[in-house]
């Protein structure tokens, strides 16, 4: 699973583009590949022009499944949660380190199992209701006792034994065993007395009308189109300094690029290095590249299968072989890749914990590690006995070595990725046949293990524990289809799993560390994945507009996509300025009507030839 961009199906390029050189629009500065701004079928629904001059306007292309914090992993829809809903135990600001949530405070027993937090005073949802005990634990129970409502944070209940309120005030979590991670972190905390007059909450996409403890509510959402939050003024650490925030869909990230700079938006995140670069500069533009807290992997399905061992999906059995899946590892060079496709802007990767966390993170030095080396491939491959046949490509009992590589047509990182691998592995007599598609298809079919590899990648938090979680035996689907789970590769060994029950209970930090790191080498062996970077988080925004963005870590950190909602709460406009373009579909009235009249000459040439042309 991956955090995903939803492609809206558009006009034909080589139409809006011959349409646009009759409107002398291309050739917009700053853009390499001339788009225009925003893709006709996005202007088409694009949010109206009465937003408020004080309206963050963010551009996306993120996907969303619901805005249902049970079931949700995506990224777009997770960073909304932070925004929507309290955890009882937040992360700091600063670096990440529990601080106040909606609990003012917690204290443990002294054998570590029982874990006792006081609800802060006064706190209310936005409807006016109280935020008491109860709806904690009536979060806790759902996860605890609804299979279908642990999807996405079940494991981070696994270690509950029951959940108690005895007053408004106070939330008793008795746990198993004892734990080093705080069980109040991570957790959306929802309003009970909304939530439990659902009749399936499993299936509710919790897309309007929300009732919310966070600092933003969401108002609206219109698939591939716009996302209407607006500030919560009775946020307990105060009101944003904005009125709402607009998330406005785009096809690709050069219309995003190209909406920034024309002031169709006023954040964008997620930028290429190339575009990154070409904003420095821009007139009532800020970049700022930060350390980021995602990973970036080739995701290789060595065998999908039930948490109860059905095996489901089209996997090559090749990748069921760990020799091949070091082989591979051995022929890709991570660090050209940084070097070439993001423009040196990130870090090379060792596993899938990035090095933003460095007491976690699995060092570079660590004897595990595998160096690019293709001559050592081959020999791997050449000892498992994948012969190199006459057309260069390796076979094993009459099997050739032939891979499939999903990539996400519309991501140029993807495409210029799968442009190394290709001859890299051919190299060493792997035949890869790269398939690009959208990703809705590519996301439906990993989640069915309909694929060999492709491209993937996390936001990871500050303690490790959630991610490790998803990468245990019992955190695979519990159907055949691939849904019932939250696995990160479908990985699944018991040595890893004894070892995440050990590090969860060790209260002692420094040997705490020592069993996660030998659980990354012990994954980083296995290769379920190949991580190749830990990107650096490149945005910009419009600084004529808005100010006081807030990074998460405070040092060097990031402003979107944060373990928190730190980044736009402070934000706030500029006294004077405007948003003068909000609708895009006006701002480029004169683009859609050239299109329109370029598509109206193409039907009528097509339907009308030409004299010469007819008996």
């Amino acid at each position: 699973m991956r955090n995903r961009s939803r492609t809206v199906r558009r006009v034909s390029a080589s139409l809006v583009a011959a349409a646009l050189l009759a409107a002398g629009s291309i050739g917009g500065a700053g853009s390499a590949s001339a788009a225009p701004s925003h893709d006709v079928a996005d202007s088409s629904a694009s949010p109206s022009t009465s937003a408020s001059p004080s309206v963050l306007r963010i551009a996306t292309s993120g996907f969303v499944d619901s805005f249902n914090p049970f079931t949700s992993i995506y990224l777009l829809p997770t960073n909304s949660f932070r925004y929507m809903y309290e955890n009882l135990v937040a992360y700091d600001q600063k670096d990440g380190s529990p601080t106040k949530g909606l609990a003012d405070s917690w204290k443990t027993s002294n054998d570590g199992k029982t874990w006792t937090f006081t609800i802060q005073d006064g706190l209310k949802w936005s409807d006016g209701q109280p935020i008491t005990s109860a709806d904690v634990k009536y979060t806790y129970d759902q996860m605890m006792k609804v299979p279908d409502l642990a999807v996405a944070n079940g494991n981070l209940v696994s270690n509950f034994d029951s959940v108690e309120a005895p007053d408004a005030k106070t939330l008793v979590i008795n746990l198993k065993a004892a734990q080093a991670p705080n069980p109040g972190m991570e957790i959306p905390i929802v309003p009970q007395h909304v939530w439990s007059k659902i009749k399936d909450p499993a299936k509710f996409t919790n897309e309007s009308n929300t009732v919310v403890s966070g600092p933003f509510q969401l108002v609206s959402y219109k698939a591939n189109q716009s996302i209407v939050f607006k500030a919560n003024p009775g946020y307990w650490r105060g009101a944003p300094k904005v009125s709402g925030l607009q998330y406005i869909y785009y096809t690709n990230s050069d219309a995003q690029v190209q909406a920034l700079r024309s002031g169709d938006v006023d954040f964008v995140t997620g930028l290429t290095s190339t575009q990154f670069n070409a904003l420095k500069g821009a007139t009532g533009v800020t970049t700022h590249s930060g350390v980021g807290r995602r990973y970036t992997s080739i995701s290789i399905n060595s065998g999908m299968e039930t948490a109860d061992g059905k095996a489901f999906g089209t996997g090559a059995a090749a990748l069921k072989d760990v020799k091949v899946r070091q082989a591979l590892r051995q022929a890709i060079d991570n660090k050209t890749l940084l070097s070439k496709v993001l423009n040196g802007q990130g870090t090379e990767a060792t596993s899938f914990i990035p090095s933003s966390f460095p007491k976690w993170s699995l060092p570079a030095n660590s004897p595990v590690i595998i160096k690019y080396d293709p001559a050592a491939a081959e020999k791997t491959l050449d000892a498992d006995g994948w012969k190199v046949g006459s057309d260069g490509i390796r076979a094993k009992n009459g099997q050739k070595l032939s891979l499939r590589l999903l990539v996400d047509s519309s991501d140029p990182t993807e495409q210029t990725s799968a442009d190394y691998l290709k001859p890299w592995l051919k190299k060493v007599g792997i035949d890869l046949k790269v398939q690009s598609s959208d990703s809705d298809t590519i996301s439906d079919k990993t989640v069915k293990g309909d694929y060999d590899m492709y491209f993937s990648g996390w936001s990871i938090n500050p303690d490790p524990d959630y991610q490790l979680g998803i990468n245990t035996c019992s955190s695979r689907p519990t159907r055949t289809d691939g849904t019932g789970g939250t696995t990160q590769d479908g990985y699944c060994n018991p040595a890893f799993d004894k070892l995440y029950a050990e590090q969860r209970t060790e209260l002692d930090e420094t040997k705490r560390r020592a069993m996660v790191q030998k659980m990354l080498e012990m994954n980083y062996t296995d290769t379920p994945q190949i991580a190749i970077w830990y990107a650096n988080s490149m945005e910009a925004y419009r600084s004529d507009r808005f100010t006081g963005f807030a990074l998460q870590p405070s040092n060097n950190g990031i402003i979107a996509n944060q373990a928190g909602a730190w980044g736009f709460l402070e934000a706030a406009p500029v006294a004077g300025s405007t948003n003068t373009s909000t609708n895009p579909l006006r701002s480029h009235a004169g683009l859609i009507v050239a299109l329109i009249a370029f598509v109206v000459l193409v039907w009528f040439l097509v339907r009308h030839p030409n004299s010469d042309e007819t008996e």
